[in-house]
């Protein structure tokens, strides 16, 4: 038995990585391009706006998820920047950082590998740039300045995680094997010709249709490569080792894109659709009269039973 687990284990190793190099049409790693120098230049960089014309009802879709505003969130996720930096990096002794004009990417890149991947694309500038405009925003709220509040708002909602990031920048993720996305393709489940003279080319990008396309993001736990790592979502971890390792075979994209109906609006607990798919809910009760004691005598009770149960592909509530 010994030297048929010494002899499968490799195998399976093997297995793995020549799964790993499934087909895709990725290419040379591109030229670096210059970084962007401002919030605008990093925005009309990852513009999606002209797919909107073939592909209004998944833009309108994703146009309700919070991958839409990524860095905004419900409201909650560009404050809670702010407090990691305040709190977090500014305290941290090596950091480097005594004040706002000392942040830099690498400083973001704890909350911005998953909420704007892009930003390594950008310069220092543009990292300063984000906490002065969620700072900005926090102030006009309180001022009750309003127009102000609105516009800074929109400008922290234009840094999201669009149809380029997924579909270009993360759609590759074996870029040895299967080689680096092309800045002239659109990657899905097609090829061939695209109708967008900044893309003109489809290629296919199967990961996009596995989890572990999400779980670029939707992690398993610290970030270990950082320089600080960072304990945030730990969904596909917890999807591989709770779930897939019971012998669950469904990806995140049938559920949250396909079951649900959803769509590019991928959603989580804000969804009804999603809290009836995540779990089972029953509720018994009775009523009833009870002798406390001397003083208080008989009084009403009323008994609640709640069973709740998971039926999702991993812990919930996560990220």
């Amino acid at each position: 038995m010994r030297k048929i687990l010494r002899i499968g284990l490799p195998l399976l190793a093997v297995t793995a990585l020549w799964t790993a190099t499934a087909y895709c049409e990725g290419g040379p790693k591109p030229a670096e391009q210059p970084k962007a120098k401002t919030i605008k230049e990093l925005v009309e960089r990852y513009d999606s706006s002209s797919c909107v014309e073939c592909h209004e009802e998944a833009h309108g879709q994703w146009e309700n998820s919070l991958h839409s505003r990524s860095m905004l969130g419900t409201g909650r996720t560009a404050p809670t920047i702010i407090t990691a930096m305040e709190v977090g990096v500014k305290n941290f002794p090596y950091s480097g950082v005594k004040d706002d004009k000392d942040i830099t990417v690498e400083h973001l890149r704890m909350c911005t590998k998953c909420h704007l991947p892009q930003l390594e694309d950008a310069t220092d500038d543009v990292a300063r740039e984000i906490i002065a405009t969620i700072k900005g925003w926090q102030q006009a709220k309180k001022d009750g300045n309003d127009d102000y509040a609105d516009k800074l708002e929109g400008t922290i909602s234009s840094l999201n995680i669009n149809c380029r990031v997924c579909h270009n920048r993360m759609a590759i993720i074996h870029k040895w094997s299967d080689g680096y996305a092309q800045p002239d393709t659109v990657y899905g489940s097609k090829e061939g010709a695209h109708d967008d003279p900044n893309f003109p080319k489809m290629a296919v990008a199967p990961a996009l249709g596995e989890s572990i396309f999400c779980g670029q993001c939707h992690g398993q736990g610290p970030n270990f490569e950082l320089a600080h790592p960072s304990q945030c979502a730990t969904l596909y971890g917890s999807y591989l080792f709770a779930y897939t390792a019971e012998g669950g075979s469904e990806s995140c994209q049938e559920c949250h894109m396909v079951k649900s109906g959803l769509g590019h609006d991928m959603q989580s607990y804000n969804s009804e659709e999603m809290r009836k798919m995540a779990v089972d809910v029953e509720v018994d009760g009775r009523s009833l009269f009870w002798r406390k004691n001397t003083a208080e005598g008989v009084i009403p009770m009323g008994i609640i039973n709640v069973e709740i149960t998971n039926k999702a592909g991993h812990t919930i509530p996560d990220g």
